[in-house]
């Protein structure tokens, strides 16, 4: 018997809720969030163009530019996007040497999800595994875990990644294996996997509360009287419990990474030439932002665009997982006053 609060009393649900399950529930309360439900489908189109664009790991793209070529460049490289639909030779202009600016910005795109993704999937698994394991089993087990993460938070993120960045870019030279696999990318991904396996701290620490809390509930009690092992009721009762602060904050950490990403190849220390990042096209094209402010644009709209969607989608989530977010609305409340209070009103 799983004692969850994900599965909602008959007696208090709606009655649109009554008769579906759990899954239905689910995405009923998701497409019902417009907010998540528009961010997804801008999350989605972003991702769709940035890489059917220019194209990804030899797969060519529909774009009749690459983020390396410099054809001429045309005037001062304004963009040549008239709206609605005339988007031109260089519908996002053209940098001091002609490269296109939308095909730097789809590949600055790229490697910003790519990161997003990984420092997402690792950092999201390593804290809820440690920081799961630790609340429900305290002790030893929860000092070590404890300690370990308080080792890690003193790690200067922004150093190592800068030694990351430069040590995957030697390891992961042009022409590898890992290249071919990654696009050109294998020193990104390298850095996302070493940043995944640091980020994870804060994420944790949370899931450690959110453990502790739920450990003490009556329906655990209950589970454990039942004969059920310590894996039935972390998977089965506590851990559904718990999706909400997981998917939340997992959320937070891909938006992080994108911020993150950005901030080290402005300074520098990120993505290295020749290829390009979000952060590196501001970075490399500070100096134009009074003179040709559309440099600046696009890879920031990018940023903005896919940070704003991954944190509206995971409130979505989270809304969705956890029956306890629920909001009033007052135009589906009970009027329960009499029709004499109605009268004199």
């Amino acid at each position: 018997m799983s004692a969850s609060v994900e599965n909602e009393n008959p007696d208090t649900a709606t009655p649109e809720a009554r008769g579906l399950s759990q899954g239905q529930l689910v995405r009923k309360r998701f497409f019902g969030h417009t907010a998540a439900v528009v961010s997804m489908v801008v999350f989605v189109g972003i991702v769709i163009l940035a890489f059917t664009s220019i194209g990804y790991a030899g797969i060519p793209g529909w774009y009749h530019w690459n983020y390396v070529e410099t054809p001429p460049l045309q005037g001062r490289g304004e963009p040549t996007w008239a709206l609605p639909f005339d988007f031109g030779q260089h519908p996002f202009g053209q940098d001091s040497v002609g490269r296109d600016m939308f095909a730097m910005t789809m590949r600055g795109a790229q490697l910003s999800l790519i990161i997003m993704f990984i420092i997402g999937l690792l950092g999201g698994v390593i804290g809820v595994i440690i920081g799961g394991v630790s609340g429900y089993f305290r002790g030893w087990i929860e000092a070590v875990l404890m300690r370990l993460t308080d080792t890690i938070i003193i790690i200067p993120l922004v150093i190592l990644a800068a030694v990351l960045g430069s040590v995957g870019a030697s390891v992961t030279g042009r022409g590898t294996l890992a290249n071919a696999i990654f696009g050109g990318s294998a020193g990104v991904v390298l850095l996302g996997v070493f940043i995944g396996l640091i980020i994870w701290t804060g994420l944790a620490r949370l899931v450690r509360g959110e453990f502790l809390t739920l450990r003490e509930r009556e329906f655990v009690d209950a589970a454990k009287i039942a004969g059920a092992s310590d894996r039935r009721i972390i998977f089965k009762h506590i851990l559904p419990n718990a999706v909400g602060v997981i998917i939340v904050n997992t959320t937070l950490v891909m938006a992080s990474a994108i911020l993150l990403e950005a901030a080290l190849s402005f300074l520098g220390l990120g993505v290295q030439p020749p290829d390009v990042s979000l952060g590196r096209l501001i970075s490399d094209n500070q100096q134009a932002f009074t003179t040709r402010p559309w440099l600046f644009w696009w890879p920031g709209l990018f940023i903005v665009a896919i940070c704003l969607s991954i944190n509206f989608i995971g409130d979505g989530l989270r809304d969705a997982f956890d029956p306890r977010q629920k909001k009033f609305n007052a135009k589906k409340a009970k009027d329960t006053r009499t029709p004499a209070d109605k009268a004199k009103a």
